[in-house]
């Protein structure tokens, strides 16, 4: 079956199988960024935006992307790096192998929710699975990107 998607706002059009899922679809076309976890939809290894939305590929078939836009880290690199500090600066960034997809996560959720409260921080990132740190120089770094953008749209 055909397809045709944009990635990283690049346009692909490809015959595939209909039982492909869009992580090994992405991963063909170069988005190394986007792993293979658990396979079970839990550790958020895999997640991508999907028209703007987090999304976990692992268990999404590659024709649900069908005439959509799909991001991975690879197409968002500016604001990547940006959060990327973030994690760096609270002692957060370990191995690396889980951050595109909760950079992804964070990202998403800056651009979605107003002002989360902890609990709603937490509650938006919790598929996310981190072996190597614990969560709480996670959570500063992500409290502290989310209140620099926050402080940016109340001077705009």
């Amino acid at each position: 079956m055909q397809i045709k998607l944009w990635i990283n706002d690049k346009e692909y059009i490809d015959d595939i199988s209909p039982d492909t899922i869009l992580l090994d679809f992405l991963r063909s076309k170069g988005c190394l960024s986007v792993k293979r976890g658990c396979e079970t939809s839990n550790c958020g290894l895999c997640t991508v935006l999907m028209q703007g939305k987090p999304i976990l590929s692992c268990s999404t078939l590659a024709v649900r992307a069908n005439g959509l836009r799909v991001t991975t880290i690879e197409g968002m690199q500016e604001e990547a790096s940006d959060f990327g500090g973030f994690l760096a600066d609270e002692g957060a960034e370990q191995c690396g192998f889980c951050s595109p997809g909760f950079i992804i996560n964070v990202i998403a959720m800056k651009n979605e929710l107003k002002n989360p409260t902890e609990d709603e921080i937490k509650n938006y990132l919790e598929g996310n699975l981190c072996r190597c740190t614990g969560y709480m120089g996670q959570l500063r770094a992500v409290k502290k990107y989310l209140e620099k953008y926050s402080d940016m749209k109340k001077g705009a």
